[in-house]
Formats: structure tokens, C-alpha cells, sequence
């Protein structure tokens, strides 16, 4: 169909972290133009969902101007609606119809279309030698680059931000990416701290982190253990993990007194007059039976007392942690 050399390069670039993929396209880009094309003629970007077959194939098969290579970037191509296009791609990639001197990048940010033959072209490419993925980063991998980006932007975190800020920010790195910024600029050069980073986020209410606090309140050592060492496993800093059981003490000790004051006042009375989240109190409520307010105070003084020993280096706080769950149970 097209009088094309073989043995083309073929990027696919494809992942639901588009602000990975897009940053890394950006490198393929800034690279292939500091090695190849300084002048910048050689590098042509399409919009997949938007060209015709015949206009990218065109580029494609083109010769590079007064270049080694010539880079055409095809952007969210498997999201057209364009049968001829993605068919004309299946049969590409299949029989290697690329120029041996360009480059061909497909970058893939948008929702692959739900037809067979996006679908067979998607499987496709990404069997290619260099087609990358980009997952969404969780627990540790995200604990990392976030405390990499701090420190190349010239800040600092706190290990108490950083873990409150893997467990809030959830998997938008878009948004994690300004939030970083945002924070780096408040905190001024001083090490960001959970109150800063607090203040710019607020707490999801997170199912996981809950049970393990409730496991742990409700005396169920063998699940308390457990969940603790899931929420090790996914990156979680040991001085977050006591933070939040620290926390939850704390709202108990605030419930059980109000409670004590007014018994028949309902939760969202409770959540209003103590500002806290409603799903919180509701799941706390049924906790405030099982302790006295005395009972609660007394455990909320062994929590400072871990806090003291692992802030004066006297213990390691996850031995603390343990210990202090043991007991309880």
C-alpha cells in the first residue's frame, strides 16, 4: 500500500498515569531533538482521534530534512472512531511498514475506543519491544517519588507528611504534582510538615486505614497485626500508622465525653458539634462502649509515652506500635 522502509522505531507509550507517560514523551522528544534534530524540522505531532489515515501515513513515510531522523508523534490514535485508520495501523505494525530512519511514537492518554479492532491494535503494540505502560503508583512507589520530587524542586518532608500525604492524595498525579509545588512554596525552604500539608489536603476517609484502627481498638489482635502489616507492605510509614491510631483515641476520648454529657444526641449532632467527619463518628460510635472515659485517657497517655520514646530515639516505633497493640488486646 505504501512504498515504505522496514525496520522502523516503534514507541508505544500508553498507561492511566498519563502524567508519567506525558513527561516521558516529553524526554523522548527533548532527546531526539538535542540528538538528532537541533533545528527542530524533524518533529511532527498528529491527533489521532482527529487525521486521516492518508495525512498520517503521509508523515509517516516521510524523509527527514536535513536530518539523520525524522520523530512523528500520533497522539490517542486508539481512540478514533475512524475504522480505516486503526485497520491501516493493525496491518502497519504487523507487516513493520515504518521508514528504517524515523521514529514513530504513539502516545496513548485518552480511553482506548471500544471497538475490535482498537482493541486488537492496543494488544498489538503493546507487544512491541519498546512500548512502556504507565500504571498508577501506590504505597511505596508514590511515597518515592514524591519525596524525590520535594527534593529536586530544593524542599524537605517530614516522614509524618509524607505518609499522610500517599495515603490523601490518591492516584491523580496530575495532582499530586501541583500539590507538591503548592507545599514546597508554603513551607519556604523549611522541612514540610503534616500540619502544612493538612492544611492543602484534607483526609479521606479511607476504609483500609479504618479497620485497622478499629481492629486494633477492638481489642482483635490477630486482625490488627494483620491489617497493620498490609498497610507496612503498602508503603505506609510506621509514624503515620501511629498518628492515625493516636487520632482515633483522641475522637474516642472526645465521643465517649460527649456522649457521657448527652446521651441520646446523634451521630451528625456529634460530628457537628465535634467537626468531624460524619463517617467517622458513626464508625467510632459503636467503639465508646467497649471503654470508660478514664479507660481512654489512660491509653491515650501510652500513646504519648510511645511518642516521647520514639521521638528521644529510646525504641523503634514500629516495636512500639506492636507492643502497645499486643498489650491492648
Amino acid at each position: 500500500m505504501f512504498e515504505v522502509f522496514i525496520l522502523g522505531m516503534l514507541i508505544y507509550i500508553y498507561g492511566e498515569d498519563t502524567f508519567s507517560s506525558r513527561n516521558y514523551l516529553k524526554q523522548q522528544v527533548e532527546r531526539f531533538k538535542k540528538e538528532r534534530d537541533p533545528q527542530g524540522m524533524n518533529v511532527v505531532f498528529l491527533d489521532g482521534q482527529k487525521e486521516e489515515s492518508s495525512r498520517m501515513w503521509n508523515e509517516i513515510t516521510s524523509a527527514p530534512f536535513l536530518a539523520e531522523k525524522r520523530m512523528v508523534v500520533i497522539q490517542n490514535i486508539l481512540s478514533t472512531k475512524d475504522t480505516v485508520v486503526l485497520e491501516s495501523f493493525v496491518e502497519g505494525v504487523k507487516e513493520n511498514k515504518f521508514p528504517e530512519k524515523n521514529v514513530i511514537i504513539i502516545w496513548q492518554g485518552e480511553l482506548i475506543g471500544k471497538t475490535k479492532i482498537a482493541g486488537e491494535l492496543n494488544k498489538i503494540l503493546a507487544k512491541e519491544k519498546w512500548a512502556k505502560e504507565f500504571v498508577p503508583l501506590i504505597g511505596a512507589g508514590m511515597s518515592n517519588w514524591i519525596k524525590n520530587e520535594v527534593n529536586n524542586r530544593g524542599g524537605a518532608i517530614g516522614a509524618s507528611a509524607l505518609s499522610y500525604l500517599v495515603q490523601n492524595v490518591g492516584q491523580d498525579m496530575w495532582y499530586a504534582n501541583s500539590l507538591v509545588d503548592q507545599l514546597v512554596a508554603y513551607a519556604d525552604k523549611k522541612e514540610i510538615s503534616l500540619s502544612d500539608v493538612q492544611l492543602f489536603l484534607e483526609e479521606k476517609s479511607d476504609d483500609n486505614i479504618f479497620n485497622m484502627v478499629d481492629a486494633i481498638v477492638a481489642g482483635n489482635q490477630k486482625l490488627a497485626f494483620k491489617l497493620i502489616e498490609d498497610q507496612r507492605y503498602l508503603g505506609q510509614e510506621d509514624g503515620y500508622l501511629f498518628s492515625m491510631i493516636l487520632r482515633q483515641f483522641r475522637i474516642l476520648i472526645s465521643l465517649r465525653d460527649l456522649f457521657n454529657r448527652q446521651e441520646n444526641i446523634s451521630s451528625d449532632e456529634m460530628a457537628k458539634m465535634l467537626a468531624l467527619h460524619p463517617f467517622v463518628v458513626k464508625k467510632s460510635l459503636p467503639l465508646i462502649k467497649r471503654y470508660s472515659l478514664d479507660k481512654l485517657k489512660d491509653i491515650y497517655k501510652q500513646l504519648l509515652e510511645i511518642d516521647i520514646k520514639t521521638k528521644t530515639g529510646l525504641a523503634d516505633q514500629s516495636w512500639l506500635i506492636d507492643l502497645f497493640v499486643g498489650k491492648l488486646s
